[in-house]
C-alpha cells in the first residue's frame, strides 16, 4: 500500500516551534493529512489533531491523538475546558473559532497561524472573500488579548504563490 509522502510543515509553524514549551499540548486545527501534528509529536509534543475529515490523515498517527470534528457546524467546542501550550492553524479560516482559540491557550501559549489573505484571487482558490483575511485582520482578532511577536502580510511562491498573513502571538 503506497502512501502520498507527507508535505513539509510551513516554515512558519517551523520556525515558531522552539517557542512552544518543550513537550507541551499542541492542537493543530484543520489538520487535513497531518503534516504539522506528526512534525511536531516527532519534536515530543503532546498532539491533539482535529478535521472534519479524518481521513487525510493516513496511517497510525503515532504520538497525535486525532479528533473528528466539524468546527463550523454549531457544535459545541470539542475542547471545551482543555489549555494547550500552542495551537496551529494553517491554510483554515473560520472566524467565529479566533477568539475561543485565543481562549484555548495557556498563559504563555502560542499561537501560530497562517492562512490565505486578501489578493490571494490573482493566483487562484481560495478566491472567495468569505475565506480571505482583510488586511490586519489576525492582529485585530488578537488585539489586547495576546501579544504578537511575529507578524506578516506577504505574497508567497511556495510550496505554490499564495497571498497569506501569517502571525505568532503569545497569551501573557
Amino acid at each position: 500500500m503506497s502512501h502520498e509522502p507527507i508535505a513539509s510543515p510551513s516554515p512558519w509553524v517551523t520556525r515558531w516551534a522552539s517557542m512552544i514549551r518543550p513537550g507541551g499540548a499542541v492542537l493543530d486545527v484543520a489538520c487535513g493529512s497531518g503534516r504539522h501534528a506528526r512534525w511536531l509529536a516527532a519534536l515530543g509534543f503532546e498532539v491533539d489533531a482535529v478535521d472534519r475529515d479524518t481521513s487525510l490523515f493516513t496511517g497510525p498517527p503515532s504520538g497525535v491523538t486525532l479528533r473528528a470534528a466539524d468546527l463550523e457546524d454549531g457544535s459545541p467546542w470539542p475542547y471545551a475546558g482543555q489549555r494547550f501550550d500552542a495551537i496551529v492553524v494553517t491554510n483554515y479560516l473560520h472566524r467565529p473559532l479566533l477568539p475561543v482559540l485565543v481562549d484555548s491557550l495557556e498563559p504563555g501559549g502560542l499561537l501560530v497561524y497562517e492562512t490565505f489573505a486578501r489578493g490571494n484571487e490573482r493566483f487562484g482558490k481560495p478566491s472567495n472573500p468569505a475565506f480571505l483575511l482583510a488586511p490586519g485582520e489576525l492582529l485585530d482578532a488578537v488585539r489586547g488579548r495576546l501579544r504578537v511577536i511575529g507578524y506578516e502580510d506577504v505574497t508567497v511562491l511556495e510550496p505554490r504563490p499564495a497571498a497569506v498573513q501569517r502571525m505568532a502571538a503569545r497569551r501573557e
